[in-house]
């Protein structure tokens, strides 16, 4: 593993999490939204991710196929939620179907909290990866002295 690859991989994790938090923000902001462009509810979306493939030629991925390399994390899709929506009692509501029901979003606040601790928790992790990778970097200099 090269000597900047940890970099690497932390570095994708960043972006990773730090785009699953902004998923995570709309679907806070847009807790409350019961008709959106298309004419519906919001709905919940939710962030998938994956390994990230590594861009080298065929020789070079069988070379190193022999050896535990890690390539680092990437964002492979964002899908809605399907489960069902809210129904709320409001009449008043501009929304509201003949019964008096709005149909709310299916998001929950309290889900989404602890997701973002997960996606906090996960990219200080990574920065404490970073850090300890510039600090090993920093004796390496200092050694060369």
């Amino acid at each position: 593993m090269g000597f900047f690859k940890s970099m690497d991989i932390s570095a994708s994790a960043l972006t990773a999490q730090r785009f699953r938090m902004d998923v995570i923000a709309e679907n806070i902001a847009n807790a409350q939204t019961t008709r959106t462009a298309s004419g519906q509810p919001y709905r919940r979306k939710i962030t998938l991710m994956g390994q990230r493939e590594p861009q080298i030629p065929f020789s070079e991925r069988l070379k190193s196929a022999r050896q535990a390399v890690g390539n680092g994390v990437r964002v492979t899709a964002v899908i809605e939620d399907e489960s069902p929506l809210n129904p709320v009692y409001d009449p008043n509501h501009p929304d509201a179907d003949e019964n008096g029901y709005v149909q709310m979003p299916n998001v929950n606040t309290v889900v989404e909290m602890i997701d973002m601790m997960s996606a906090t928790r996960s990219y200080e992790a990574n920065v404490t990866v970073v850090n300890a990778f510039k600090n090993m970097a920093m004796k390496a200099l200092e050694i060369g002295r």
